[in-house]
């Protein structure tokens, strides 16, 4: 058991910082192909930061066919993490960036009051929450073929959201964005293309191989303490994986580029509830317990708190992102008392 509760949190550490890695190369894969800043800032940041939440379902899915043992369990830690990440990203990572706002604020590094385009933030919540009611929708349809037409729809939604926010050009609005130093170019002496696709693919092999055995783990720790793997994967497998966001949004809230820290979030809600929903509607059966709606409800709630907010004040606090925090809060109290 200790070696297990080892290479569990071994996982965790090695999940995020492949993340990093990948994050760092498609940052500068956007730069090298001359991809504006917004689609380098929001889009390809998002999806880098997004892409562990995304493998860790589909490994604990394919991983249970391929080994054909626990079918179901496997389809519970991928249902779980499918929806724990959008109620991560809407809550904890909303707190962390209030939070962090704050206390940077309180060190005298930045002000106080954060400098958001709130359209941009507005524009994302929008999308999620449709793109999201459509994906909840599937679960209550009972028709495989209907459950694919969902699917396609919520990938050709994604693919309207990508356009229109390369066209918006996001980061643009606070000056672009500072590229750090490509992590193989210290190892080769060389900064091209071809080094590159090489950190990008190490990154998401190692992602793939990092997650496999962090599922490995929660399914042993879910059979020797007989808990349901499904809540297990709601907690656990989130934190894990959205570290990065809320990492990358720290960091922008110390450089007060705002609009670049909630960008980075709602735009891998938005991901989030197109891309890894759509895994789940035509790979597992896609329906939800107790749990999982009490779940989905506070994911509804957060979005819509901090929707109407904007829609009224016409700016972000870090007020208003402290609140959203409260409903992760709720929901653990709840499931585990």
């Amino acid at each position: 058991m200790l070696i297990h509760a080892i290479l569990l949190i071994a996982m965790l550490f090695a999940i995020v910082g492949s993340c990093v890695v990948f994050t760092n190369a498609i940052e500068h894969l956007g730069k090298a192909c001359n991809l504006n800043d917004g689609a380098v800032g929001s889009i390809l940041a998002a999806i880098g930061t997004a892409l562990p939440e995304t493998i860790v379902p589909l490994v604990a899915i394919f991983g249970a066919y391929l080994s054909k043992t626990s079918i179901s369990t496997g389809q519970d830690i991928g249902i779980g993490a499918i929806l724990g990440s959008p109620f991560l990203l809407s809550t904890l990572a909303m707190f962390v960036t209030g939070a962090a706002v704050l206390v940077f604020s309180g060190m005298k590094i930045r002000a106080v009051s954060m400098k958001t385009d709130y359209k941009i933030v507005f524009r994302d919540l929008r999308f999620f929450i449709i793109s999201y009611s459509v994906a909840i929708l599937a679960g209550f349809v009972g028709n495989y073929p209907v459950k694919c037409l969902i699917a396609a729809f919520l990938l050709t939604y994604y693919l309207i959201y990508v356009f229109r926010t390369i066209n918006r050009s996001l980061c643009e609005i606070e000056g672009g964005c500072e590229l750090e130093e490509l992590y193989f170019q210290r190892i080769f002496k060389k900064y091209n293309l071809f080094v590159i696709g090489f950190q990008i693919i190490l990154a998401i092999s190692a992602l793939v191989y990092f997650s496999h055995v962090f599922v490995l783990q929660i399914t042993y720790f879910s059979h020797v303490f007989h808990l349901n793997p499904l809540i297990l994967s709601l907690f656990l497998a989130p934190v894990a994986t959205e570290l990065p966001e809320m990492f990358n949004s720290v960091i922008w809230s110390k450089s007060a580029k705002d609009t670049l820290a909630l960008g980075n979030i709602t735009g891998a809600m938005v991901f989030q509830s197109c891309i890894p929903t759509s895994i789940g509607i035509l790979l597992t059966p896609w329906v939800f317990n107790q749990t999982s709606i009490l779940n989905i409800a506070l994911v509804f709630a957060s979005s819509l708190l901090l929707l109407g907010y904007l829609k009224i004040k016409k700016r972000v606090s870090p007020a208003i992102l402290l609140a959203c925090g409260a409903f992760y809060a709720l929901y653990a109290v709840i499931v585990f008392v």
